[in-house]
């Protein structure tokens, strides 16, 4: 919006993919800072017992009681305001990727209203899986039909671009393939969203892959293995958001956290990620990226299926870990709580080198 206006009126500057990053995560990390607290103390306000501890945690969580949810909304209102402030208002990409973002965090926002009002301590007291799970495909069915719509002519339809320039097209696979990315992406950030400041500082290394590989996609010779995609440059100014208001909400959720951010924060996040990296053409770097959320997600099914299995066969069910997700499972073993998220957060920068290192050389 400012962006188109300023073009108009020959500010030039702001035609820089780089500029536009600059000003919207300004713009979003200021819009968390300066209305962080006054939100935290509506969400109290309003939440009054805060989020329900779920009986499926460590017993060190107990004294997270009365800590308020859903910070997620403002996140996503942050991105939002930064994002169309900055982005060019034709660019598709870019109103994809907020698309999702708003897609995803509705469903979140629903999943975390019924759990503050129903005050049930139990995991299930949200929407059910299933109905989850169906909701979430409906939206990727949307996006990836409006994300192959934006590939250019000399990619082929419904496709998947891997490392050492391989592209094949998937046919109708590719709605698939789809879901696994972006559901997995957000079910990886959901459950990752469990211990202060986690996922904050475990996602900001994969935007920052994302960001390097937009850059890849709009600059020729930059990176060889990187297709061309010159219509990606509406995600500068959508990235440069998403990075500034994460970044600003980890300023009250970092231990120990004033609000947690909540499904309508971490499903929007997860879904908006998978949105980008099918963007970009660039979904398995980002799963490398991402690698340790993913991981955290595994353990949670392994831990489930392990359970059920085991119950079937022998009328007792037993566990791989000694809880799950992974996170719970280092809190069992005495971890400080500070000291499991600084070590996935280490993890996550290697990954997310790793997957720098195949962007660039693959």
């Amino acid at each position: 919006m400012l962006t188109d206006y300023l073009l108009s009126h020959g500010y030039g500057l702001f035609f820089g993919g780089w500029t536009q990053f600059g000003a919207a995560f300004g713009t979003a990390f200021l819009i968390m800072i300066l209305f962080g607290r006054a939100f935290i103390r509506a969400m109290h306000t309003w939440q009054k017992k805060g989020q329900p501890i779920s009986e499926n945690v460590p017993e060190s969580h107990r004294k997270k009681a009365g800590t308020p949810t859903m910070g997620g909304i403002l996140v996503i209102i942050a991105i939002l305001v930064g994002a169309i402030a900055f982005m060019p208002m034709t660019s598709l990409t870019g109103w994809i990727a907020l698309m999702s973002l708003v897609m995803f965090g509705t469903l979140g926002f629903v999943d975390d209203y019924k759990k503050v009002t129903s005050g049930s301590k139990k995991a299930s007291n949200g929407l059910s899986p299933m109905v989850r799970l169906v909701v979430e495909g409906v939206f990727v069915v949307i996006l990836a039909y409006l994300i192959n719509k934006t590939m250019p002519s000399y990619i082929p339809e419904y496709s998947l671009a891997l490392p050492f320039g391989i592209i094949f097209s998937l046919g109708l696979f590719y709605y698939v393939f789809a879901y696994f990315v972006i559901c997995g992406g957000a079910n990886a950030t959901n459950i990752t969203d469990g211990l202060d400041g986690m996922l904050a500082k475990l996602y900001m290394p994969v935007l920052i892959v994302l960001v390097v590989a937009l850059y890849g996609a709009t600059r020729i010779g930059f990176m060889d293995t990187v297709l061309f995609m010159p219509a990606t440059s509406g995600l500068y100014a959508v990235l440069g958001a998403a990075f500034g208001a994460v970044l600003g909400f980890l300023w009250f959720n970092a231990r120990p956290a004033s609000i947690f951010m909540g499904d309508v924060g971490s499903l929007a996040l997860g879904g908006f990620m998978g949105t980008v990296a099918m963007l970009l053409k660039s979904e398995v770097i980002m799963g490398i990226a991402a690698m340790m959320m993913v991981v955290i997600l595994l353990t949670s099914f392994i831990q489930t299926m392990f359970f059920k299995i085991t119950r079937r066969i022998s009328g007792t069910g037993r566990r791989v870990f000694l809880r799950a997700p992974l996170h719970h499972h280092f809190e069992e073993l005495g971890w400080d709580e500070t000291k499991i998220v600084d070590r996935f957060f280490v993890m996550s920068i290697l990954f997310s080198g790793l997957a720098l290192m195949l962007l660039k050389f693959a």
